[in-house]
């Protein structure tokens, strides 16, 4: 039985590691210090970077699997629970988890533990996590029979989705975003299709030419889930949401275009007129190759991995669209005077306005906690106004 959240934070933070007491009242001090701008009146920077706003002090800053392995927290939480499905299913596991990083760290953004198939036996594909295969489905849907089979989103069963979502809000108060986030339609589809994890795709690829309206169908079941799945964390106070296509990058661009794009724009137009306000990311893993058709799918936000320079994604998606990342998560295990100059030169390529840094992909294992503080503690002192002193003028001069 799940115990009231009170109590069950009471109960983590009592077997928290020795560690967690220092790095709290480090926290608190950070809290302390955060500029009016993070007040509950106003919207989180994150928000308005997003949005592209001008007059910024900052880039805002937050990590892909921010929350996680890399943390001793949250390995002597897992010990206690080695479950992924009850860490990631149970409203206290949930809520815990997810503010470890915001307790150590204070990003800028507090993104929801979870996970892009959380929501699949939902829609009635059952599926478990092997120690060693990770996800594991059982019957791969590949057949128009089984995606006759598939039910709309049951949303009664992602309670605890709603619920985690309710509470972090509160918890953060205002000096964050919370962003909530999904997998887009064809990178579910993969897992669903192959009936796991894969390192070829050949199920789902040869689909598009041997069964295409038997994709089409699932692809289209998704698109109507995922837009469900995304309008339900809005309503329970997420103030930004990720679509991740991870697996798009596996796909040649023209494929990508007939196979990926059309059912995110049909997400993204849907939640456009249903929440307007609430910004949309989409990042791809492998998208060097992907970024003006990214740009097409209306999305507020495109992520840049590490493959990409920022200086060029910038110069070929325009300054009419924000981008977030997209420091090399290897950099982490650097000294910290070279993170420190790579955060910076990220910073300047990208420009005074609509960035969001991050990492181009998620935080490696073994990351040391020190470059993940350092990361944050450096993006915090970074100023606008000092990093882009006189570019104006030169600017203009060059002009003339």
């Amino acid at each position: 039985m799940m115990l009231p959240t009170a109590t069950a934070t009471a109960v983590f933070l009592t077997a928290a590691p020795s560690s967690f007491s220092t790095r709290r009242r480090r926290s608190r001090a950070i809290f302390a210090s955060l500029s009016p701008s993070f007040s509950a009146s106003e919207e989180p920077l994150l928000v308005r970077a997003a949005r592209g706003e001008d007059g910024l002090p900052r880039p805002p800053a937050w990590m892909m699997r921010q929350a996680g392995r890399y943390m001793a927290e949250y390995q002597a939480l897992a010990k206690r629970h080695p479950s992924f499905r009850e860490r990631s299913e149970n409203t206290d596991l949930i809520v815990e988890i997810t503010l470890q990083p915001w307790r150590a760290f204070a990003p800028d953004g507090v993104i929801l533990f979870s996970d892009i198939l959380t929501p699949l036996p939902a829609i009635g594909v059952p599926f478990d996590i092997s120690d060693s295969k990770g996800p594991v489905i059982q019957s791969p849907v590949r057949s128009k029979e089984q995606v006759r089979e598939l039910v709309p989103i049951d949303l009664d069963m992602l309670q605890f989705v709603g619920e985690s979502l309710k509470i972090l809000r509160n918890e953060i108060d205002g000096k964050a975003a919370l962003l909530g986030f999904v997998g887009a339609p064809w990178t579910i589809a993969t897992y669903i299709v192959e009936g796991g994890m894969t390192n070829t795709y050949t199920n789902i690829k040869s689909m598009c030419h041997t069964a295409p309206d038997v994709l089409k169908g699932l692809l289209s079941h998704l698109a109507q889930a995922i837009s469900d799945y995304i309008i339900y964390q809005v309503n329970s106070r997420a103030q930004c949401i990720q679509i991740f296509d991870s697996w798009g990058g596996q796909l040649p661009p023209h494929v990508w275009e007939q196979w990926s794009k059309p059912y995110i724009k049909q997400i993204v137009s849907r939640i456009k007129k249903e929440c307007p306000n609430v910004p949309l990311v989409l990042y791809i893993n492998g998208n060097g190759g992907l970024l003006e058709r990214m740009k097409n799918t209306g999305v507020d936000v495109i992520g840049l991995d590490w493959t990409v320079d920022m200086t060029d994604g910038r110069r070929r998606l325009g300054n009419g669209i924000s981008v977030q990342g997209n420091v090399d998560p290897a950099f982490l295990f650097s000294p910290l005077p070279v993170l420190t100059d790579e955060i910076h030169r990220v910073v300047k390529a990208a420009g005074p306005k609509g960035h969001i840094l991050n990492l181009g992909h998620g935080v490696l294992q073994k990351t040391p906690e020190e470059a993940v503080a350092h990361f944050f503690d450096v993006t915090r002192r970074l100023r606008y106004d000092t990093l882009f002193q006189g570019s104006v003028a030169e600017e203009l001069h060059h002009v003339a």
